[in-house]
């Protein structure tokens, strides 16, 4: 069965955030990408991506684990949007582990038979939720 390169592009970014490795999750993202941090809330290009990675690594205890569910993947003019369950992982105040399905929406653009992250939408249309967001 065919696998489409970005699944194995999306195990490879989440391994990297799992492992705080940011300078290896960078190597996925264009130069111009955005990143939805929280609804309402947007950030772009690469070095502010990466400081919001390092946030959110902080916010989270640097415990944070992240693995991939159902995926889905339209294709079409160079660029592929990315329909996934994004399962989340943190402790939780009592000691034990929460867990959070998101449905997200990612975008990637095949640029020299690369594919890169143009943005990274973790929250999907739950965005829709708040008011329009915030660019930094």
């Amino acid at each position: 069965m065919y696998e489409h390169p970005l699944h194995q592009i999306i195990k490879a970014c989440d391994r990297a955030i799992s492992a705080k490795d940011f300078d290896a999750l960078m190597e996925y993202y264009a130069e111009d990408a955005a990143l939805v941090v929280k609804p309402g809330m947007i950030v772009r290009g690469k070095d502010n991506i990466r400081n919001a990675f390092i946030s959110i690594a902080d916010y989270f205890q640097e415990q944070l684990t992240v693995k991939q569910g159902e995926m889905q993947i339209i294709e079409g003019g160079g660029d592929a949007l990315v329909i996934m369950e994004t399962q989340l992982f943190f402790p939780d105040e009592l000691g034990g582990t929460t867990e959070i399905t998101r449905r997200a929406t990612y975008v990637f653009r095949q640029e020299n038979d690369r594919w890169l992250c143009t943005i990274d939408n973790s929250y999907g249309t739950s965005v829709l939720d708040v008011e329009p967001a915030e660019t930094v």
